[in-house]
């Protein structure tokens, strides 16, 4: 089986550096659409988070996250993720925001702060999106957020295609341990 750190097809993210993570998705856009799906947060809430976003840097950003509530019909969180189910929020600061091209932004707050940062770009007729999340702390984590990015930008193209998502658990549950093959331990 191949590593994370060389896929780059059927989805899946590619560590681009022992502590960076890198997936792409294409999207129907235009790009001002998929934007405003980043940046409302009842659009953002449909697919990662609501919370506000003062999209300026050095801006506050606030995530709400309510995961067990993202699809319909869904199984119930793997017990190690159970947490993650309820309402939990995570709080960063702005990086740079160049709309409806780039956003990023600590994910966290402190010296231990990941970043995550969205590019939006025309491409094939529609809008290539890709995610760069940095500086995670450890495998673990690199692991998890392959595994969240994964599914939450599932969700996010089928909500932007106008389909019903699967369930979020059920995916999680299925990538989790495909990642976790995939991700090198040093």
């Amino acid at each position: 089986m191949a590593r994370l750190d060389q896929m780059d097809d059927g989805g899946f993210g590619r560590l681009t550096a022992r502590d960076e993570v890198r997936i792409e998705r294409m999207l129907p856009g235009p790009r001002e659409r998929v934007w405003r799906y980043l940046t409302e947060a009842d659009l953002r809430r449909q697919w990662l988070a609501a919370g506000a976003f003062d999209l300026a840097t050095g801006g506050a950003i606030e995530l709400v996250f309510r995961n067990n509530e993202l699809t319909e019909g869904d199984d119930p969180p793997p017990a190690h993720l159970a947490a993650h189910g309820e309402e939990s929020r995570l709080r960063g600061t702005v990086l740079a925001c160049d709309p409806p091209a780039l956003l990023a932004f600590t994910w966290g707050t402190g010296p231990d702060a990941s970043e995550v940062r969205f590019d939006l770009a025309d491409a094939d007729g529609g809008v290539r999106l890709t995610i760069t999340h940095s500086r995670t702390r450890d495998r673990g984590m690199t692991v998890l957020v392959s595994t969240g990015w994964h599914v939450h930008l599932d969700i996010l193209a089928d909500r932007l295609a106008g389909r019903a998502p699967d369930g979020f658990w059920r995916r999680v549950a299925a990538l989790q341990p495909v990642y976790d093959a995939r991700t090198p331990s040093a």
